[in-house]
């Protein structure tokens, strides 16, 4: 094995062990990740999120694209990529009245591809599936003691990936990943009382998900001349059903003594995952790139136990329907001139929730049941690129701007705005050649 292969082994492993220990560090506040898994993350990273988060139909040998995996089989032949992302967000939250602001920062992902036989190309990396940080409460008034309940979580799921991806024919692409999908969520309520000397209340539930999950995809690309092709992308993802244990624990303290209530560990709870369907369709030339993506995702039904958020399977989670759509443009790509080769990018995305979540009437502390939200957003960014003086690879750093909005359907809900900002590196080096000398 060579000094660049025993290298390459040596980076995917440190930075995939270096990413699996940090993935759980969620920068997200949303009080929306109370229920269910916790807000989804979209699988498009790098220079696609900047185009309103499309994957489905992009086809480009120099990016990594795990939002499908048949994109892999045009990984260059002589070319090694390293793509990996931060990012930083500001949220505001508010419910008419109040407002709540918070600032997270994020490891977003991180991904490799290179080629390993002709027409077939291999990504690995690890990318989030889901985040769960919150932090509310409200205050209650029972038998004339006044006190706050605080509700808190953390955590969220991973999916550590690897995926091939082989062209059989001319146009042709088919590819599959499969994923560790791993992770701990846990949810708390503190009950602090304002009034008297009584013990606080302390109770918290948490669970584990460890399972396989799979996605398979396909691109069919038509050229209309040498510079100028439309490809059509389609993913499946089959649904998951798991068991995991639950955690909680019941525990009343004062300043300096813990008194256990109960830690009744539920073993075998069933967990689901749902069946998801994409596609999507991109123009691409030399200075222009368009799509469109439309993902389902049947989440209706799906299996959570009813302990975690006294709610039923018949109110818990809605089918999920998004889409996105987004572009690019650069004047020149090959011209002297570096402002004539900068990346233009700019996008759009709209989902409903796939959770609802419980609506309360804070005058009188009514319940008026359970209501989703809708999401709307757009993208703006930049690819500046950046040449190996000595192989002449074309390598990109991508600067994005984000901004969503999360519109509840009831009254009373929280409102949600988030501006965010990234920052991802694409790295593309000359590795797969023989050198005339070393």
């Amino acid at each position: 094995m060579n000094k660049q292969k025993r290298f390459l082994l040596s980076l995917i492993v440190f930075s995939t062990l270096i990413g699996t220990g940090i993935a759980q560090q969620v920068g997200v506040n949303s009080p929306y990740g109370r229920y269910g898994y916790g807000n989804l993350s979209n699988q498009a990273v790098g220079a696609t999120e900047s185009m309103g988060g499309i994957s489905y139909g992009i086809r480009r040998g120099q990016h990594v694209n795990p939002g499908n995996p048949a994109s892999y089989s045009i990984a260059d032949t002589l070319n090694f990529t390293l793509d990996m992302g931060v990012s930083y967000q500001y949220s505001e939250l508010t419910d008419g009245v109040n407002k709540q602001t918070f600032d997270n920062g994020n490891f977003d992902y991180l991904a490799f591809q290179f080629p390993i036989l002709k027409n077939t190309g291999m990504s690995v990396g690890i990318l989030p599936y889901s985040k769960v940080g919150y932090e509310f409460g409200r205050d209650r008034i029972l038998d004339d003691i006044s006190y706050r309940e605080i509700f808190y979580g953390s955590g969220g799921l991973s999916q550590i990936y690897g995926g091939i991806a082989y062209a059989p024919a001319n146009y042709l692409s088919v590819g599959a990943n499969v994923s560790y999908l791993f992770g701990t969520i846990s949810h708390s309520r503190e009950i602090p009382v304002l009034t008297g000397d009584a013990l606080k209340r302390l109770v918290s539930n948490s669970f584990s998900i460890k399972e396989i999950k799979l996605d398979f995809g396909a691109q069919f690309t038509y050229p209309i001349n040498v510079n100028e092709s439309i490809t059509l992308g389609v993913v499946y993802t089959p649904k998951i059903d798991t068991k995991a244990t639950i955690y909680p624990t019941d525990r009343l303290y004062p300043q300096t003594v813990d008194v256990p209530l109960s830690t009744d560990t539920l073993y075998d709870q069933s967990f689901s995952l749902p069946e998801t369907f994409g596609a999507g369709l991109s123009y691409s030339s030399t200075n222009l790139l368009v799509g469109i993506d439309g993902t389902f995702e049947r989440w209706a039904g799906s299996k959570y136990p009813d302990y975690l958020d006294n709610m039923t399977s018949d109110t818990r989670f809605n089918n999920k329907y998004s889409i996105n759509v987004g572009a690019e443009y650069v004047a020149d790509p090959v011209n002297r001139d570096f402002f004539k080769r900068v990346r233009l990018r700019g996008g759009l995305f709209y989902s409903n929730s796939y959770i609802n979540s419980k609506v309360y009437d804070p005058t009188n502390d009514t319940s008026l049941g359970e209501a989703g939200y809708k999401e709307y957003g757009a993208t703006i960014g930049f690819g500046f690129p950046f040449r190996d003086m000595i192989s002449g690879r074309v390598s990109m750093v991508n600067l994005g701007l984000g901004y969503s909005l999360i519109d509840p359907d009831r009254k009373y809900m929280i409102k949600e705005q988030m501006f965010k900002v990234s920052l991802n590196i694409n790295i593309n080096e000359f590795w797969f050649f023989k050198r005339q000398f070393d």
